[in-house]
């Protein structure tokens, strides 16, 4: 009798945890296959676009302008990358929106939003530079064009929890004039009044908003 009720209970528990598992899965939208145009790049950029380390940065999270209109600053060479340029030459056509539709849409983490003057005094040097800027030197904040806690809008990339080296390595870029493109060369005229530590800091900074 004992045995029979361990029985029972053993495959009521079963019966239970199985019902739970189909309403989650009916609760759980279903992960989006990878188009075969966006293979190719999940070997860098990671399956969803989360990102692979310093072997690629995060494309979850950037809207489909940005992604688009870099896909085409590599085909004219505006933006140089020996690996990434001839990636970006296997995406063609409408291949293009199908790749930056697919990877703007993958998930990346709520994180609470600071915004341009919830505080009034930061002691941080580049907490200040993200959120006030230098208008000493005519550098507008970070977040004035990035949004709040740097995550993105439009053809303004997201910057928070983006792999730190690769945000450093685009801000050199922007420097020495080796990536072009945007409006008037706002980036370009920015990056060049950084300094070196300046760089670092800002790096850091966005990289470990997550």
């Amino acid at each position: 009798m004992k045995t029979s009720f361990y029985m029972l209970s053993v495959l009521a528990g079963l019966t239970m945890c199985n019902v739970m598992a189909a309403e989650a899965a009916e609760i759980s939208p279903p992960q989006q296959a990878t188009p075969a145009a966006a293979q190719l790049c999940t070997s860098c950029h990671g399956a969803q676009g989360q990102g692979i380390g310093i072997t690629g940065p995060r494309l979850a999270g950037l809207s489909v302008e940005y992604i688009n209109n870099q896909l085409k600053l590599f085909h004219v060479g505006k933006r140089q990358n020996p690996t990434m340029s001839a990636m970006a030459a296997t995406v063609q056509g409408d291949n293009i929106a199908v790749v930056s539709q697919y990877f703007s849409q993958q998930p990346v983490a709520d994180i609470p939003l600071q915004f341009r003057g919830d505080k009034v005094a930061i002691s941080d040097p580049f907490e200040a530079l993200a959120f006030q800027g230098d208008w000493s030197r005519t550098i507008p904040a970070c977040t004035s064009c990035h949004g709040p806690s740097g995550v993105g809008a439009g053809q303004f990339p997201r910057l928070a929890g983006q792999e730190v080296s690769y945000l450093k390595t685009q801000l050199l870029s922007w420097q020495n004039g080796t990536r072009k493109g945007d409006i008037d060369n706002m980036m370009g005229n920015i990056a060049v009044k950084l300094t070196a530590a300046e760089i670092d800091g800002l790096s850091q900074f966005f990289a470990n908003i997550k």
